[in-house]
C-alpha cells in the first residue's frame, strides 16, 4: 500500500513533468532534478498518457519472460552512448554474478547486482501504444530497456506485468556512484607487460588487471606501445566512418555497470547529427556523443587465433582467427596525439 505522503509526492512529480518542455524521459527527469526511475515510478498512479507497473528486477525472473515476447528492440545506454538492436532474446544463461543472452542479433552481458528496480511501462503515442520493460540501478539510472514491436506477443507482456508485480511507491534511490578514474601504478608496468605477452585469450586481460589492482584505463596508460597506443578523441568517429560500407565485420560494445550490449557485423550507414555520430540501420542503431569522448586507445591483445585489435570495439571473433588485416590497417591510420601523458 502506498502512503498518502508518497502518493502526494508522486502526483507532484507528474505535475512537474507535465509542466516541463517535452523531452525523452531521461532528459525530462534531469530537467526536473530527479533520477529517471523516479519519473517512471510516479506514473504508477494517475490517468496521464503513460502508466507504469512495478515488477521484479532480477534477471533470472525477467529474462525467461522476455524470451517469450518474440521480436523486440533491446536498448542499452550510458550517459553518452546508446545502442538499439532488434531481434529475439535467446539462450539466457543466468548466474549470481553475471548472465548472458547469446542470440544471433541480441547479445548481452548482464550483471544482476545492478538490476535494482524495474517497471512495465505503457505510453500513448500519436498512432499507437508503446509498451516496454525498463530496468534501473539503485541510483535510478537506466540499465536496460526492452521495447515491444508490432509482432511482439502482448499476451506475454500482460501476464508478466501481473506475475512479476512488485511493491509499488517511490523507491529510495542511492547516491550515484561516480565513474572510476584510471588506477595507475607505474612500478607495475614491467609485470603488466610480461603478463600481457603471455595472454592466450583476450578475456584474460581483465583477470590480469584485477590481480594487479589496476583497471582497464590505468593499464592502457602504463603499458604503452605495442600493447596500447593512445589516439586522438576523434579516432572513434574516424573508425566508424572508415567502417561504413566497407562490409568489414566488427563487434561494437556499449554498456554501463549493469549491462553490456553487443552488435556483431558490418556497419552500413554512419551519419553525424550535431554532436552525435549515428549508425542508422533497420535492425541496429548506435548514437554516440562524439564531443564527450575524452580518451581513445588502440589496444592489441595476443590470442591463440592471432592478435585481437580494438578501438572501443573489437574485430569479430571467429574460431579460426582473431585478426583482420583490413581492420588493422584502418586502426593503424587513425590519428594519435603528439604526446601520451599518464
Amino acid at each position: 500500500m502506498v502512503s498518502t505522503v508518497t502518493s502526494d509526492r508522486m502526483a507532484e512529480i507528474r505535475e512537474r513533468a507535465a509542466a516541463a518542455p517535452p523531452a525523452r524521459e531521461r532528459n525530462l527527469a534531469a530537467r526536473i532534478g530527479l533520477p529517471e526511475a523516479a519519473l517512471i515510478a510516479a506514473h504508477a498512479e494517475g490517468d496521464g498518457p503513460w502508466r507504469s507497473v512495478p515488477i521484479a528486477a532480477a534477471p533470472d525472473r525477467l529474462m525467461p519472460v522476455v524470451q517469450g515476447l518474440g521480436e523486440v528492440m533491446a536498448l542499452t545506454r550510458n550517459e553518452h552512448c546508446v545502442i538499439e538492436k532488434v531481434g529475439i532474446y535467446e539462450g539466457w544463461q543466468g548466474g549470481d554474478h553475471a548472465g548472458m543472452i547469446l542470440g544471433p542479433e541480441i547479445d548481452l552481458r548482464v550483471f544482476p547486482k545492478h538490476w535494482a528496480h524495474a517497471w512495465a511501462v505503457e505510453k500513448d503515442g500519436e498512432d499507437d501504444l508503446r509498451r516496454s520493460l525498463q530496468i534501473f540501478d539503485a541510483a535510478g539510472d537506466a540499465v536496460h530497456k526492452v521495447f515491444l514491436r508490432e509482432g511482439s506477443d502482448v499476451r506475454v507482456w500482460d501476464a508478466a506485468s501481473k506475475a512479476l508485480c512488485a511493491e509499488g511507491g517511490l523507491p529510495d534511490f542511492a547516491p550515484r556512484v561516480p565513474t572510476e578514474g584510471p588506477k595507475i601504478d607505474p612500478a607495475k608496468a614491467g609485470r603488466l607487460r610480461d603478463g600481457w605477452r603471455r595472454m592466450t585469450d583476450a578475456h584474460q586481460f581483465l583477470i590480469l588487471v584485477r590481480r594487479m589492482k589496476l583497471n582497464r584505463l590505468g593499464a592502457y596508460r602504463i603499458a604503452g606501445p605495442p600493447f596500447a597506443r593512445r589516439l586522438c578523441p576523434g579516432a572513434v568517429v574516424a573508425a566508424l566512418e572508415g567502417l561504413a560500407g566497407s562490409r568489414l565485420p566488427v563487434m561494437v560494445f556499449v554498456g554501463n555497470a549493469g549491462c553490456i550490449e553487443i552488435h556483431t557485423g558490418p556497419l552500413d550507414r554512419v551519419a553525424p547529427t550535431g554532436p552525435w555520430i549515428n549508425v542508422l540501420e533497420p535492425r541496429h542503431n548506435l548514437h554516440l556523443r562524439a564531443d564527450k569522448v575524452a580518451e581513445v586507445w588502440a589496444v592489441e591483445k595476443p590470442t591463440g587465433r592471432g592478435p585481437a585489435l580494438s578501438v572501443e570495439a573489437f574485430g569479430v571473433r571467429k574460431e579460426e582467427v582473431d585478426h583482420h588485416e583490413p581492420w588493422a590497417e584502418l586502426v593503424a591510420g587513425l590519428p594519435a596525439p603528439e604526446e601520451t601523458p599518464l
